[in-house]
């Protein structure tokens, strides 16, 4: 099996990869936090677990030469990781925002609207786009959970969620665009998309970190 010919097209999987390979860091480390709020712990991993197996998955599609039946096979099981990873994400601002009951009494409701967003993939032919949407639009919706933890002081790291969040958005942003750039090697809008998400992985990690390690302090 070989690689793809295409630069822009190698940095895009390697920069997934390196999406997929903080993903499992930030598992190990919620892991190893001591804490009281197992579910929202839990709920967290979930997202993490998720998007590192769209991450890597993304990496393989991107990087090797496959043939358009392998390719397809492939999409699949991403799509359908992306698209419950923002359902759940969603889950963990109402967690916050409404607290255990609320985010209990949504999570079916969360993982059927996730679960939608695959099959219209599949209707629609894969596009893209329709995650870059559908993202958005929970990311948006998520933004203004943590905004207003933020201003209200009611959440240990809610302040570098919101910053995540934004820069989650920015990637959505640039993930829809045409933009290229060589920085010693080339990337295109998807590698710049991965480089951005990066970023935000590892505020939104930081600041649940936060919120996580004070739960647990207050448990003790």
């Amino acid at each position: 099996m070989q690689l793809n010919p295409s630069a822009t097209e190698l940095t895009t999987a390697a920069t997934d990869a390196a999406v997929g390979l903080l993903c499992l860091a930030v598992l190990w480390r919620l892991v190893a936090i001591p804490v009281n709020a197992t579910w929202k712990r839990a709920l967290w991993c979930w997202v993490f677990g998720l998007l590192g197996l769209a991450s890597f998955l993304g990496a393989v599609v991107h990087g090797l030469e496959l043939s358009e039946s392998v390719r397809a096979v492939l999409w699949r099981p991403l799509y359908l990781s992306l698209g419950l990873t923002v359902a759940l994400f969603v889950i963990g601002g109402i967690y916050d925002w409404r607290g255990e009951a609320a985010a209990r009494a949504l999570l079916t409701w969360a993982v059927g609207i996730g679960t939608s967003f695959f099959v219209l993939t599949q209707v629609l032919g894969g596009a893209f786009l329709i995650f870059v949407v559908y993202e958005a639009t929970a990311m948006v919706a998520t933004l203004a959970m943590y905004v207003f933890l933020s201003t209200a002081g009611r959440l240990a790291g809610a302040r570098m969620i919101t910053v995540g969040i934004a820069l989650s958005i920015v990637a959505a942003a640039v993930q829809a665009s045409a933009l290229s750039v060589r920085l010693i090697v080339p990337f295109d809008h998807n590698g710049l998309f991965h480089l951005v998400q990066l970023i935000a992985t590892a505020a939104l990690a930081n600041g649940l970190r936060r919120g996580l390690e004070t739960q647990g302090w207050q448990a003790a």
